[in-house]
């Protein structure tokens, strides 16, 4: 007697329709277009989680440029006068303090400057 694992294979099948919701035309109703697509948005999906992770710093780094700039300093100095002063808070930190809260990041800036002055001196 010959053996189809039916039921099996209609599971399989049905969850990957289920998965290809929302795609357009006979992606999200035909099973083999829909595994292929579904394939395809999983790797994109993968990809993605980790190039969330780069955009998000990118744009802190510009944010943090443009208040740090705006009161007279460099991203890379004022990055380089926290480290010698110690500071160890994060990008993200730093952006929302940036975007939200000005008088916090002046207060960051002097500290930055104050470090870089006392590093200049030593040298």
């Amino acid at each position: 007697m010959r053996v189809t694992n039916a039921p099996a294979s209609r599971k399989r099948r049905t969850r990957m329709i289920r998965a290809a919701k929302g795609f357009r035309m006979r992606r999200s109703k035909l099973y083999r277009y829909a595994s292929d697509a579904v394939d395809h948005g999983r790797q994109y999906a993968f990809r993605d989680r980790k190039v969330k992770k780069r955009t998000f710093r990118a744009l802190w780094q510009i944010r943090i440029n443009a208040a740090a700039r705006a009161a007279g300093i460099t991203y890379s100095r004022f990055m380089e006068g926290l480290k010698a002063a110690k500071v160890a808070l994060d990008r993200k930190v730093l952006a929302d303090l940036a975007a939200a809260d000005a008088s916090a990041f002046a207060e960051l800036i002097k500290i930055a400057q104050d470090a870089l002055k006392t590093k200049a001196d030593k040298a």
